[in-house]
């Protein structure tokens, strides 16, 4: 399984040019192993729309629910050592917590991340694809 940071899993769903072509062609081929979603990144989304900078083609209800089912979509949990982690990742990361969950999730899992993000691409801690 992989983990797909929230701007690649929308970017994904609605297949805009910003995802770059190996970003599709590692999501196409973790499919069947497991694409992972960081329940956090739901919470994003919805902030994301209720404060207007993410506009979507239909209700957030809606949107979730087609984009959680896309073929491969996991729904990872927040558990408490996902929790604990977020808090106890080494050394410096920045202070949003939503990343701080993302990356914790992908050390707890061990699954690596997929992400354009310069700041969690820049964490030496995290294991990232491509």
């Amino acid at each position: 399984m992989i983990i797909l940071d929230t701007h690649v899993w929308i970017w994904w769903i609605h297949d805009a040019p910003l995802l770059p072509e190996d970003f599709k062609v590692v999501i196409q081929n973790h499919e069947g192993s497991g694409l992972g979603i960081s329940v956090i990144s739901c919470w994003e989304i919805a902030k994301l729309v209720e404060y207007g900078r993410l506009k979507l083609p239909c209700s957030i209800d809606d949107w979730m629910s087609l984009a959680l089912n896309y073929p491969g979509i996991q729904l990872l949990p927040l558990t408490p050592e996902i929790v604990i982690e977020s808090t106890q990742l080494p050394g410096p990361f920045h202070k949003d917590p939503a990343d701080q969950i993302i990356v914790a999730t992908s050390r707890v899992l061990k699954s690596p991340l997929l992400t354009i993000d310069a700041k969690l691409r820049a964490y030496p801690d995290v294991n990232l694809l491509p």
